[in-house]
């Protein structure tokens, strides 16, 4: 029976050239000898498919031109904002986005966070202006999600798109959670006392 809390050492050896792996024992055992065999199959199977002949080369670890151009296309989108072409701006920020969240998975995944971050927080602030606070509150959510700590302007935004809505009791529970995050950010601790003061009007 085979005991597996009992490691056993086998002589293998890798052929430098062809990487085929055998037993250099002059009698390999039925079982060892069949995995060989099947591991080896494996590996040549494999060396046939389309693109895997070759080793690639390492990956550039950040591709300069993507991040140029995902600055652009957030520097034009705040440029349409402050001219007043907020549906402008929603699309070049909605271009960017996209180019962000397609970047190479090997890529850093903080500066991912930290670019879809921005351009969801900018996203948010052109569709308040539009008046689509719903579509401004899963932007701003969504901008905390990928940076929760320095990022007090998307812990305002969805707060005032909640508000706007007419949503009050979570509007408060969410300005609370960003001033436990931001501490006492002067806009959030604003926009909570406008908030308290209109749940107590309703109230009343």
């Amino acid at each position: 029976m085979d005991d597996s809390g009992t490691f056993t050492l086998l002589p293998l050896h890798i052929d430098p050239s062809t990487k085929a792996i055998s037993s250099t024992q002059q009698s390999t055992p039925r079982a060892l000898d069949e995995e060989l065999t099947t591991l080896n199959q494996l590996h040549r199977a494999l060396l046939t498919l389309e693109g895997t002949t070759t080793t690639p080369p390492p990956p550039v670890p950040v591709n300069p031109k993507r991040s140029a151009n995902i600055t652009k296309l957030r520097e034009s989108g705040n440029g349409e904002f402050r001219k007043g072409r907020h549906a402008e701006a929603l699309r070049f920020y909605s271009l960017g986005l996209q180019m962000a969240l397609t970047r190479p998975l090997w890529e850093p995944s903080g500066l991912v966070r930290d670019e879809v971050a921005g351009l969801l927080a900018n996203r948010a602030q052109a569709h308040m202006a539009l008046q689509n606070w719903a579509e401004g509150a899963v932007d701003a959510e969504g901008s905390v999600e990928a940076k929760k700590i320095g990022n007090a302007k998307a812990w305002w935004r969805r707060g005032r798109c909640l508000v706007e809505m007419g949503r009050f009791d979570e509007a408060r529970e969410w300005v609370g959670r960003g001033l436990e995050v931001e501490g006492n950010e002067a806009d959030l601790v604003g926009l909570l006392k406008e908030v308290e003061s209109r749940i107590a009007k309703g109230i009343a």
